[in-house]
């Protein structure tokens, strides 16, 4: 089924040429299907790049999706132009009265920041708490998901001795519900980040599953609300090559980084990365999409029932 995004988004064209299907608003009319309403929060500063990575995710599944792109209207972005926000973007003003099946916030490039020092930590806090009223279900993720914890349960974030970067491999909880039903027992996630959560600090709170984790890496994913909130601290969605841009990028600003763990072949630069988690990063979304918010959702959003 195809995904239903604004005409002439050019994210557009670059999946068409991969082979996936996308269809505008007026051609989804003509099939008898209700599409599921998914809203990414595009906080990233590579907005394209961003919205590429997370639509090739969504679009890998049956369901009819109508793709709706959101940004921090108290925010002033360097990389993206106002005219381009004007026309495919909408702020979190131009939402109230709407309600979505499942929602998206990526992450920032703002985590050595404190919380309240981000230019738009208001106006995401008001998103926060929309989504619990509004929104069926919603995955944060990296800084997000960090955002998301601190707010809605008071885990802080911490910095960590050194970057976190590379791909590394996950176990799963057991007891993991849907969302990583069919997943083998070893996992890949990408990660690139520089604080961290202390397990002990979500292992205390009742509320929280800790669905994969790694000795390396830490926690990965966590669920709240049997799927209603879940939290991710890796990259499911980056290409092939993203560890590698920010790598060569903080090679050439002269930035201490190290090579990416588990990436590059015999840690050879000069060679190309192996891809590890596209696989798993299909089937996470592909089970959020399928078991959490298609199966679970009323098919009138009107009676969606809010967190508490």
């Amino acid at each position: 089924m195809p995904l239903i995004v604004r005409d002439h988004l050019p994210a557009v064209k670059a999946l068409e040429e991969e082979g996936l299907f996308t269809a505008t608003p007026e051609r989804a009319l003509t099939q008898d299907i209700r599409p599921l309403k998914i809203a990414l929060v595009n906080l990233m500063p590579t907005k394209t790049t961003t919205e590429i990575q997370f639509m090739r995710l969504l679009s890998n599944s049956p369901l009819q999706i109508e793709f709706t792109l959101l940004c921090m209207g108290s925010h002033h972005s360097k990389n993206t132009s106002d005219a381009y926000l004007k026309q495919f973007y909408k702020t979190l003003i131009q939402i109230e009265g709407m309600r979505f099946d499942g929602m998206i916030i990526t992450g920032a490039p703002v985590e050595n920041l404190d919380f309240k020092e981000v230019d738009y930590w208001y106006e995401l806090k008001e998103l926060m708490r929309y989504t619990k009223s509004n929104v069926f279900s919603t995955m944060h993720v990296c800084w997000g998901a960090q955002a998301a914890l601190y707010y809605h349960y008071g885990i802080q974030k911490y910095p960590l001795s050194a970057k976190c970067f590379g791909v590394f491999p996950h176990t799963i909880n057991p007891d993991h519900d849907l969302l990583l039903k069919g997943a083998n027992d070893i996992m890949y996630v990408p990660h690139s980040r520089h604080s961290g959560w202390h397990t002990k600090d979500i292992e205390s709170d009742a509320r929280l599953k800790i669905l994969l984790k790694s000795s390396d890496a830490g926690v990965c994913m966590v669920s709240a609300h049997q799927g209603r909130q879940i939290f991710v601290s890796g990259h499911f969605e980056y290409d092939r090559e993203t560890l590698a841009n920010e790598y060569f990028r903080d090679i050439q600003k002269g930035l201490p980084i190290e090579v990416p763990e588990n990436y590059f072949p015999n840690d050879d630069v000069s060679k190309d990365p192996v891809l590890t988690w596209r696989s798993d990063a299909n089937l996470v979304f592909s089970n959020w999409l399928n078991y959490i918010v298609y199966q679970r959702t009323p098919y009138d959003l009107k009676e969606l029932e809010p967190l508490e």
